[in-house]
């Protein structure tokens, strides 16, 4: 591991100070998990050749859990679920997939698996854990934060983003289905919670 040197404890990027502003805003404070999501998004966009915050629906983010992490990475990029620029899979983890969508390269980041006790290294003026994740992330050099991951995804951007106007009618309980999520077999068309994969079950 490369030490910190003085110099670099105290570099905060002008970018990342602007995004965890932002995001520090939404949630009346600042915590480690929103710093991992702002740099998670500043290194992407910056491999990326994007630049970001954005206003247009160039980038497309794919983010693995919800939470204060997915504050931090909107807060960068200006990806939004209603922009339909921010997708949420939740798979648990503290980890995001951004996506170029002219190009449909797709760079996956996470931070690495040590990033709590390299942490400390970077904040050696912190004596609680939690300071020293929330002020060392911010200091640690891409490096020895991040794992990166070039990606292909399972569908096309043009499968997962859809296209407007896309509309269906599900053959069990008559509601409209958007964004082409329909279930299509041989003989009907079917919302996904018909076609079993439903997170509820109904009480009447």
């Amino acid at each position: 591991m490369v030490m910190p040197t003085d110099t670099a404890v105290q570099a905060v990027p002008q970018e990342l100070q602007n995004a965890l502003e932002i995001a520090s805003a939404r949630h009346k404070h600042l915590c480690p998990r929103q710093v991992l999501g702002a740099r998670c998004a500043i290194a992407a966009a910056e491999i990326l050749e994007l630049e970001v915050p954005r206003t247009d629906k160039r980038l497309l983010v794919i983010v693995e859990t919800d939470g204060c992490f997915v504050d931090g990475v909107e807060a960068a990029t200006g990806v939004s679920v209603g922009g339909r620029t921010l997708r949420v899979e939740d798979y648990g983890k503290i980890a995001a997939t951004f996506v170029d969508v002219k190009t449909e390269r797709a760079l996956r980041v996470a931070p690495k698996l040590d990033v709590r006790e390299r942490a400390r290294h970077y904040a050696p003026e912190q004596t609680r854990r939690y300071f020293a994740m929330l002020h060392g992330y911010q200091r640690m050099p891409d490096a020895e934060l991040l794992s990166l991951e070039w990606v292909n995804l399972l569908r096309p951007v043009a499968a997962i983003v859809s296209r407007a106007g896309a509309r269906a009618k599900c053959d069990v309980c008559g509601e409209e289905i958007i964004n082409e999520r329909e279930v299509v077999g041989l003989v009907d068309t079917l919302c996904r919670t018909c076609a079993g994969e439903a997170y509820y079950t109904s009480n009447t």
